[in-house]
């Protein structure tokens, strides 16, 4: 149970994965503010880089801008101007106007030269009561601008009035309640036309208002209807939302963009469609407006300030601005020149006309040109998100350092891309900004797991391999750790054993000092000659060493390692010989044997202690055939299996074909004198006996003999060729029964 629970709250690659997901769930619906700042301007950068989108045409911004200050005068023109503009805008055939601007307070531009005049009547008229009476009744008429831009907006009959809401408590606080409902009933023609509730609908989440800031009387109820123009900026700022709707104390009311559209597609009905969660949508007419919750529409904007046809107001009333201009098109008059501070802060430009704004809106709801963050790409922000993350969780550990970092790149690039082509060519906003952390963090999570474990496999694994390995093969290892795992893996490799020649006759001899001395140094001497070859020092067996060549360090030539680290361990012990007579110690031999072939390697044992080893049939038949030295009276014998593949670089001579114990089939022997440098001095030797093997094999022991004779004359104290004449002195004088192989059978390990 421990080591399950152990398990389980255990990290992994995975685990962290899963559990930065579940964070960046958590924190989606969450939606923290600087989480959601950089998905808004992630958003921003999404739409800037999208481009300019040309707008329909429909709409044309007559504006309030510097050449118009210049050549009317200063703002707030008279109102006369204002009631000239419509008139013109009619003339040339606009479909619908409204103002982005609200007309609260009576004209006063005008009374300076009013009071001028009506001295100089009184003076023309003899001061006369009457007479100044009847003067002042039609000058009163006469100069009430406001009167006039009233009558004309009635005239015209196309004007959509602009106007705004007080949103705060603190803004109407000086306010009486006759005077809040006395503008509210100015506002009367802005109202929604028709509401559909849905059973349990909520308006909670819909925009309150206080009370409204309306324009003089005359005007509010000379105009067909009215909309406000209140910007509602997000956090940062920046205006990216369209209220639709606000609601003022029982009613709902419409912005100046869905007023002017209303009047523009000559009244058709709309509908506030209300859920249990809040706003549905808005329909106007034919027409379907997405909203969120609260009723605002997402603004698409197309494109940087002055996208939409902007003409100046005093070109306009100067009719310099062609009639095909303005004819049937959507009339919004507002200010862009920057001393009036009608600008706002959007995705295209800190300094966007306000006006521009409204423009932008009708256009998208006229082209249906919408950006879509609804329900359904909530969900699929979340399925991406939970994917992109565990996909990461399952591909990282696979791939190295590099392969890692080109992976995240690859994956953060594909969701970027994927993500701008939904945008640009759907118009859907996905959420960019909680997938891409999310995959950065499980990035940076799974790399410092695997550092930190690394780096401890490491230690573990340099304790563990620093005394049998060369540093340089322990580093081999330490790239690819997991070459290591708890088990074993069948492998081709090579294996050598090595042992001292009638120790325990030596050990006799010795104190034991002196024999640890000795064994100490001998043991030194052949292992740095293993390490020379980058070979595993397995174990070491008392007096006996285990080395394998090929693992755990990939080696194609492990043969021809462990042969070469055979070879040059008999010279060594020559010199240690050498060495250890002159200081009277006693000498010392010993056999070699060498095999080939397929092994299991690996850690073996449990996951508290274990052993990186060899083991198989081709390991015990190594170490066989390093006994198999005593029979012969040989140094290195090596199998036929090494002998296949080291024949080409070293010099062999074929020593029998034995049955070693615990083997059923023979096994060829070879015995390894050098490397192919030197073949020369045992070419004429190798080939007599050959000669001589294969005389014994034929049971022709007389020629066998007569062979092995002549090694003798080669080397008077060659042991095989001795062992060679007893064996067909053996047989001649008791031959064997049934059919000879030639195959001798070895009792002895």
């Amino acid at each position: 149970m421990a080591k399950g629970l152990k398990k389980l709250f255990s990290i992994s690659p995975l685990k962290i994965s899963v559990g930065v997901v579940l964070i960046a769930l958590v924190l989606f619906f969450i939606d923290p503010h600087f989480l959601r700042f950089m998905e808004l301007k992630a958003l921003d950068l999404r739409m800037v880089s999208r481009g300019v989108k040309p707008p329909g045409g429909e709409v044309v911004i007559a504006t309030i801008d510097e050449k118009s200050l210049s050549e009317l005068g200063r703002w707030p023109w008279p109102r006369t101007t204002m009631a000239e503009l419509i008139k013109k805008l009619k003339e040339q055939g606009a479909k619908a106007v409204g103002f982005d601007i609200v007309f609260a307070e009576p004209d006063e531009n005008s009374s300076l030269k009013t009071v001028q005049e009506l001295l100089q009547d009184v003076k023309k008229a003899g001061g006369s009561k009457s007479n100044l009476s009847n003067i002042l009744e039609k000058k009163k008429t006469m100069t009430d601008t406001d009167a006039i831009f009233a009558r004309s907006i009635k005239d015209v009959g196309n004007i959509t009035a602009g106007y705004f809401f007080h949103i705060t408590d603190k803004e109407v606080r000086h306010l009486k309640e006759d005077q809040i409902v006395a503008a509210q009933a100015e506002i009367a023609n802005g109202r929604l036309t028709m509401l559909r509730s849905q059973k349990g609908a909520d308006d909670s989440s819909i925009i309150r208002a206080y009370a409204a800031q309306p324009n003089l009387p005359a005007i509010s109820r000379a105009a067909k209807n009215c909309g406000y123009f209140n910007a509602f900026p997000d956090s940062d700022g920046v205006i990216r939302w369209s209220p639709l709707v606000i609601k003022f104390r029982d009613n709902y009311y419409t912005s100046l963009a869905l007023s002017l559209l209303v009047q523009y597609l000559e009244w058709p009905t709309l509908t506030l469609n209300l859920a249990e969660y809040g706003v549905e949508n808005v329909k106007l007419g034919a027409l379907t407006i997405p909203t969120d919750e609260s009723g605002r529409l997402l603004i698409n904007y197309l494109g940087p300030p002055n996208t939409f046809a902007h003409y100046s107001i005093s070109d306009i009333l100067s009719t310099s601005v062609p009639r095909e201009k303005i004819e049937g098109k959507i009339i919004l008059v507002g200010a862009t020149a920057t001393g009036i501070y009608d600008l706002r802060n959007t995705p295209f430009s800190a300094v966007y006309p306000g006006v521009e704004i409204h423009a932008t809106v009708i256009d998208n709801i006229l082209r249906q040109n919408f950006l879509i963050h609804s329900g359904w790409t909530t969900f699929l922000d979340i399925l991406i998100l939970v994917f992109s993350g565990l996909l990461v969780g399952f591909l990282l550990p696979r791939f190295r350092a590099i392969a890692g970092i080109a992976l995240i790149i690859i994956l953060l690039a594909s969701f970027v891309f994927f993500n701008m082509v939904m945008f640009t060519q759907y118009n859907v906003w996905l959420n960019m900004v909680y997938t891409f952390l999310t995959i950065i963090v499980i990035y940076l999570g799974i790399t410092i797991y695997r550092y930190v474990t690394e780096e401890r496999e490491k230690k573990k694994i340099r304790g563990a391999f620093q005394y049998y390995l060369t540093p340089s093969v322990v580093n081999e290892i330490l790239k690819d750790p997991s070459k290591l795992k708890l088990g074993g893996d069948k492998k081709h490799l090579s294996v050598m054993f090595s042992d001292i020649r009638g120790f325990t006759t030596i050990s006799e001899k010795l104190s034991p000092e002196n024999l640890v001395h000795l064994l100490n140094e001998y043991l030194t001497a052949m292992t740095n000659i293993v390490f020379k070859y980058d070979g595993l020092l397995d174990k070491y067996i008392g007096d006996a060493i285990m080395a394998v060549f090929g693992a755990p360090l990939e080696q194609k030539d492990h043969a021809q390692r462990a042969c070469r680290t055979a070879i040059e361990m008999i010279a060594k012990l020559k010199e240690l010989q050498k060495k250890w007579a002159a200081e009277g110690w006693p000498e010392i031999n010993i056999g070699i044997g060498v095999n080939t072939g397929d092994m299991v390697v690996g850690n073996m044992g449990s996951e508290m202690r274990f052993d990186y080893t060899v083991m198989g049939d081709n390991v015990n038949l190594a170490s066989r055939l390093e006994g198999t030295n005593k029979e012969y009276g040989t140094q290195i014998i090596i199998s036929e299996f090494t002998y296949e593949i080291v024949k080409d670089e070293f010099v062999c001579r074929e020593l029998d074909a034995v049955r070693v114990k615990g083997k059923k089939l023979p096994v060829r022997i070879f015995e390894l004198l050098g490397e192919k440098k030197d073949e020369a001095k045992w070419v004429e030797f190798i080939r007599i006996f050959e000669r001589g093997l294969a005389f014994y094999r034929a049971a022709k022991w007389d020629e066998a003999i007569h062979q092995f004779g002549r090694i003798l004359e080669f080397q008077t104290n060659d042991y095989p060729a001795r062992l060679y004449i007893e064996r067909c002195n053996e047989l001649k004088k008791s031959p064997p029964e049934g059919e000879w192989d030639g195959i001798f059978t070895l009792t002895k390990k």
